[in-house]
C-alpha cells in the first residue's frame, strides 16, 4: 500500500479523519522536533511575547521568567497530546470519542474548530501587513488573499508537505530568530533588563499567557503525528513535541519582550525588529511572511478535519477522504478571508482574549484526555467504536466524563477573568485568570470518583492486551 503523500497514492494526502493503517506509518520522530520548533517562531507570538512588558508593565528579567516558566509547563500538556498519535493513529478530536461519547465529544470540537479558525484569521492579518511592510504596493487585502490562499494551498496537499516545509524552514527560521535577537540586545541599553517595578499579578498574568499558548495547541497535536508507527513509543515523540514547542515559542515570546523593553506602550514589536536587522530586515521579513503561511496550513488542515469530525458524528456511514478536505478547505478559506479583510484592526488582540478565555474549556478537556489516555486506558482504545452510529463500547454520550468536564468549567468561574464576565477571585486578582491551574486538579478527582476503574475494566474486555 502506497503511504499517503507518494506520488503513487497523489500528491494530496487521501486520508482525512479516519484510522492510518499500520502500512501506511512513516516518517521520523524528529520531525515533531522541527514541525513544533518552526510554526512557533512567527510574528504572532512575537507580539503576544511583548506584552510581558506593553501589557504587564514587568521588567524585562521577569518577564523572561514569566515565559520560560509558563512554556514549560504548557509544552509538557501539548506534548502529552502528541505522543497519543503513534499509538492511536487518529488526529486528535475524534478520540475525544473514547472519552465523552460520539456525541459527548460535540462541545469540545466545535470549540476546538473555532480556535483552529481564530489562529488561521490571526495569522492572515499579519501575514498581510508584513507583505504590506515589504511591498507598501501591495495593500491588505490583496496580501491577505496571497497568503491564504498558500496556506490553504499546503493544508490540501495535507501531512507530508506541512511536516517537509517545516524541515526545511527550522533552519532559516532559527538563523533569523537568533540574529534579530543579537541585534536587539546589541542596541539595547542594559539598564532596560532591570527597568520597572514586577508584580507577582503581572508575573503569572504572562506565566499563564505563556503556558495558554501551548494548551490551546494540544486539541490537534495527533493530526501531526498520527503517521508515525506506533514502534517509537510514548517517550521520544513526547520530548520532541516537548523541546520544539517549548524552544520555538519561548524564543519567539522573549524576542517580542525585548523588542519592546523601553518603547512606547503602543510600539509594533514586529517593526522594531525589522527596524533592528538593518539592509537584511527585508530578508526576515520575507522569512516571516513564508513562516506564517507555513504555520497557517495546520490551522485550516485542523479546522477542516474538525469539521469532518463534526459532520461525521450525524453521519456515521460517511467515510469522508481527500475529496471532503478539498471542499471544505475551501469553504473556511472563503469565511476567514471576509473576516480577515474586514476586521484586520482590531482582529488579533481581541482573538488574544478569546484564547485566554477559552482556557475554562480547554484546560477540562486537557485533563480528562491525558487522565484517561495515560492512567486509565493505558493507550488502549477500541477503534472500530470511535466510528459506529451507536458510539460502540464509548456510547452516544458520557454523562460521567460530562460531569467531569462541567465540574472543571465550574470552578473556573470564580476565577474567570475576560471581557465577557470577570469573576470575584479574579478581580480581587487584579484580573488574574489562574483557574486553569486548578481545573485540572478538581477534573481528575471528579472523573476518577465517577467510576473511571470500570472504564479501564470495559477497554481492558474489548481490547485484551496481546
Amino acid at each position: 500500500m502506497a503511504k499517503a503523500g507518494d506520488t503513487s497514492a497523489g500528491v494530496i494526502e487521501e486520508n482525512s479523519i479516519g484510522f492510518v493503517p499500520l502500512a501506511q506509518r512513516h516518517g521520523k520522530v524528529r520531525d515533531l522536533f522541527t514541525l513544533w520548533f518552526t510554526t512557533n517562531i512567527a510574528p504572532l507570538p512575537v507580539v503576544t511575547g511583548g506584552m510581558a512588558v506593553q501589557v504587564y508593565h514587568l521588567p524585562l528579567t521577569w518577564g523572561i521568567t514569566a515565559i520560560v516558566l509558563g512554556h514549560l509547563v504548557g509544552a509538557l500538556v501539548l506534548g502529552a497530546c502528541s505522543a497519543q498519535g503513534p499509538q492511536m493513529g487518529l488526529a486528535q478530536m475524534i478520540q475525544s470519542r473514547g472519552q465523552f461519547g460520539r456525541y459527548g465529544a460535540l462541545l469540545v470540537v466545535t470549540f476546538a474548530t473555532l480556535l483552529y479558525v481564530g489562529f488561521f484569521i490571526s495569522n492572515i492579518v499579519l501575514a498581510a501587513k508584513s507583505v504590506h511592510a515589504l511591498q507598501p504596493a501591495v495593500g491588505l487585502p490583496v496580501g491577505a488573499v496571497i497568503c491564504a490562499l498558500a496556506a490553504a494551498g499546503i493544508g490540501i496537499l495535507g501531512y507530508n508537505v506541512i511536516h517537509l516545509l517545516n524541515r526545511v524552514g527550522m533552519w532559516f527560521m532559527g538563523a533569523g530568530l537568533i540574529f534579530a535577537f543579537a541585534n536587539l540586545v546589541a542596541l539595547m541599553p542594559s539598564e532596560l533588563w532591570t527597568q520597572g517595578q514586577g508584580s507577582m499579578i503581572g508575573w503569572l498574568a504572562m506565566f499563564s499567557l505563556a503556558a495558554v499558548w501551548h494548551i490551546s495547541y494540544a486539541c490537534y497535536t495527533s493530526d501531526y503525528s498520527r503517521y508515525l508507527p506506533p514502534s517509537v513509543g510514548i517517550r521520544a515523540p513526547f520530548l520532541a513535541s516537548f523541546a520544539g514547542a517549548a524552544l520555538g515559542a519561548g524564543a519567539s515570546f522573549i524576542l517580542g519582550a525585548v523588542a519592546v523593553a523601553g518603547a512606547p506602550a503602543d510600539a509594533d514589536p514586529m517593526a522594531i525588529v525589522s527596524g533592528a536587522t538593518g539592509a537584511l530586515a527585508p530578508v526576515l521579513m520575507a522569512l516571516f511572511v513564508f513562516n506564517i503561511i507555513s504555520h497557517n496550513a495546520l490551522n485550516i488542515y485542523g479546522a477542516v478535519l474538525s469539521l469532518i469530525t463534526m459532520a461525521q458524528t450525524f453521519f456515521a456511514s460517511w467515510h469522508p477522504g481527500r475529496k471532503a478536505r478539498v471542499v471544505l478547505s475551501t469553504l473556511v478559506l472563503a469565511v476567514c478571508l471576509v473576516i480577515a479583510t474586514t476586521s484586520a484592526d482590531n482582529f488579533v488582540p481581541r482573538f488574544i482574549g478569546f484564547v485566554i478565555g477559552l482556557m475554562v474549556v480547554l484546560a477540562p478537556w486537557a485533563t480528562i484526555n491525558i487522565v484517561d489516555f495515560y492512567f486509565i486506558r493505558k493507550g488502549r482504545y477500541d477503534i472500530d467504536s470511535f466510528f459506529r452510529a451507536d458510539g460502540g463500547i464509548y456510547g452516544r454520550i458520557d454523562l460521567k466524563a460530562s460531569a467531569a468536564y462541567l465540574a472543571g468549567i465550574a470552578v473556573q468561574l470564580p476565577f474567570l477573568a475576560s471581557s465577557f464576565y470577570t469573576g470575584p477571585l479574579a478581580a480581587a486578582m487584579g484580573g488574574v485568570d489562574v483557574g486553569w491551574l486548578i481545573a485540572p486538579v478538581v477534573t481528575t478527582a471528579v472523573y476518577l470518583a465517577l467510576g473511571a476503574k470500570r472504564k479501564a475494566e470495559l477497554t481492558a474486555a474489548a481490547c485484551p492486551a496481546e
